[in-house]
């Protein structure tokens, strides 16, 4: 029994390649070199030995986080060709119209190891983001049809994973289990009044401003509309939905203006700038121990949580436009993955309730073996127990160098050079020009703040 147990491992392991990065080793210590590197002047030093685990079983986690790197670092055309390997990758989960020995070997090898053994296909949240930077790099690159693109699959996305969910939810109440009971009401709490990962108020933001950039104001109304539906109370949202109604003649224009006051428009000589600004990282999923009933014994499994996170309140004040302007918040993303997380539980614990079982039964048949002989120690059953604690890891996989919270602010002003700073940065220079648009994209990471902006 042992020789076949041993014979059963290499093959899985074989089957599904060289690529199991994260079955043994969690996936938060392999990319916390890279996130340190980003409040460094070379944040892109080692981007090599990320980027070529592409191929691998984490492969699209990676090309989302060589993408983000390049992008923090300001090389967009970089950036956007790991994106697009990221892209591409997404549609191969869609297009799983042929099964491959490599895919069969991963899901073989998940049912005894852990589900890091699953080649990694991102959260909702995580897909939708990767196209509203896509839309970035294009538009920060000068290819604003590009970027158009982009956002409209952002929309689509937003739209396809809400039905996604709605179809495949499950009953979490099947498998009670008062450890997860407990958890799933921490995670409620610390998600606060974010209720989906799949409407990212953000990205319906993004959306909007690069709709309107384009002189598509129809299309920038409706996702602005959006965007405040899931957080009503961003003044900036406000003023925009006010201002376009009252550019468009439409009839809410009469409600917006009683509820938020009277559109802001710029004189001849003015222009706006328009601020979008990122914050600190996404939290690291953790591991929790949580136990399973099999025939009147314990046994007990690894499942990924959030642990509690201080709130970040403090809205980012930019100085050198004359009166400071405040940016206020326009999504948490650190709640967007907790709510990912909490809709993927069903599908966890099914799968994990049947890890259990089937290690379970693998270690009474490789004891049952053992019995009889003169050896009084068991070396499968050794053997096994061991195989057990190493492989017992949770999936702490998710896309770690994407921002905790997105903060917007705009405002019209004189045209002319300014120095900026947001904080306590140092500052920089920016340009705005009569009825022209000024896009700042601040991206704070640790200790390091980087300006970019565009004239539109």
């Amino acid at each position: 029994m042992l020789r076949t147990f041993c014979a059963w491992l290499i093959l899985c392991l074989g089957l599904s390649g060289c690529a199991f990065n994260s079955v043994f080793v969690n996936y938060p210590s392999q990319i916390a070199s890279y996130k340190q590197q980003l409040s460094s002047e070379t944040p892109t030093a080692n981007i090599t030995d990320l980027a070529d685990n592409i191929s691998g079983n984490d492969g699209l986690l990676y090309a989302q986080e060589s993408g983000r790197i390049m992008q923090i670092a300001g090389d967009f055309t970089r950036s956007k060709t790991y994106y697009q390997q990221a892209i591409d990758a997404y549609q191969v989960f869609d297009d799983k119209a042929t099964v491959s020995a490599s895919k069969l070997g991963a899901g073989a090898s998940s049912i005894l190891l852990n589900d890091n053994a699953i080649p990694y296909r991102g959260p909702g949240y995580e897909r939708i983001m990767l196209h509203q930077y896509q839309a970035l790099n294009y538009l920060f690159s000068g290819d604003a049809q590009g970027a158009l693109v982009e956002v409209r699959r952002s929309n689509e996305l937003q739209s396809m994973e809400q039905a996604r969910y709605q179809q495949s939810q499950q009953s979490v109440q099947d498998m009670a289990n008062g450890t997860i009971n407990s958890q799933m009401a921490q995670l409620s709490k610390d998600a606060g009044s974010v209720t989906s990962s799949f409407l990212n108020a953000y990205s319906y933001y993004t959306t909007g401003l690069l709709h309107e950039l384009a002189s598509e104001p129809n299309d920038a109304f409706i996702d602005y509309r959006k965007a405040a539906q899931i957080t009503p109370d961003n003044v900036f949202l406000q003023q925009d939905l006010v201002r376009l109604a009252k550019q468009l003649g439409m009839p809410q224009y009469d409600e917006f203006k009683r509820r938020w006051g009277d559109a802001v428009l710029p004189t001849p000589e003015q222009g706006q700038v328009v601020f979008i600004v990122e914050r600190d990282f996404v939290p690291e999923k953790q591991s929790i121990t949580v136990p399973f009933p099999i025939n009147g014994n314990l046994q007990s499994a690894s499942l990924a949580t959030y642990q509690a996170q201080r709130q970040l309140v403090n809205n980012s004040q930019i100085q050198g436009l004359g009166a400071p302007l405040t940016a206020q918040t326009i999504a948490n993303i650190d709640a967007l993955a907790i709510n990912a997380l909490k809709e993927d539980l069903p599908a966890a614990l099914f799968r994990q309730a049947a890890r259990v079982y089937a290690k379970y039964q693998m270690n009474r048949s490789v004891q049952s073996s053992g019995q009889g002989g003169n050896n009084p120690i068991d070396a499968g059953a050794i053997v096994m127990q061991l195989f057990n604690v190493i492989t017992e890891q949770a999936d702490r996989r998710s896309w770690l160098t994407l921002p905790r919270q997105a903060q917007i602010a705009r405002q019209f002003i004189d045209a002319g050079n300014y120095n900026i700073r947001l904080n306590n940065s140092q500052s920089v220079k920016i340009e705005v020009k009569p009825q022209r648009s000024t896009l700042i994209w601040v991206i704070e990471t640790g200790n390091r703040t980087r300006f970019y902006s565009i004239i539109i």
